[in-house]
């Protein structure tokens, strides 16, 4: 079992930037695939960003390639989404997520029901 838990959300304007973290606690952290997934309201979640157990391996939604980053500190078991360039269709509430069954790849987009534990969740808001 994994516990984990988002920080980092507000409430920014058009062009800003935030980083997101999150922070794991129970198993071995780099035992584990790590994604951020968010979902705004009236929508259903969507795949944002995922990171292999080293770091070595990144994905990105079309959506964010290019503005958001992800990494990962396996010494502080956190995961980060570095948003950038932020536009208002970036609102939603932001799901970091553990993936144990990942096998070296993801064969295009990363789904939800592929990922094992799920943080609460953080609100990100952006304005125009």
């Amino acid at each position: 079992q994994v516990q984990l838990v988002e920080s980092g959300g507000g409430l920014v304007q058009a062009g800003a930037s935030l980083r997101l973290s999150c922070a794991a606690s129970g198993r071995t952290f780099s035992d584990y695939a790590m994604g951020w997934f968010r979902q705004a309201p009236g929508k259903e979640r969507e795949f944002v960003a995922a990171i292999s157990w080293s770091g070595g391996l990144t994905y990105y939604a079309d959506s964010v390639k290019g503005r958001f980053t992800i990494s990962r500190d396996n010494g502080k078991n956190t995961v980060s989404l570095q948003m950038n360039s932020l536009k208002v269709e970036d609102t939603a509430v932001y799901y970091c997520a553990a993936d144990r069954r990942y096998n070296g790849n993801y064969y295009g987009t990363p789904k939800d029901y592929e990922f094992d534990y799920w943080g609460q969740g953080t609100q990100v808001t952006v304005s125009s």
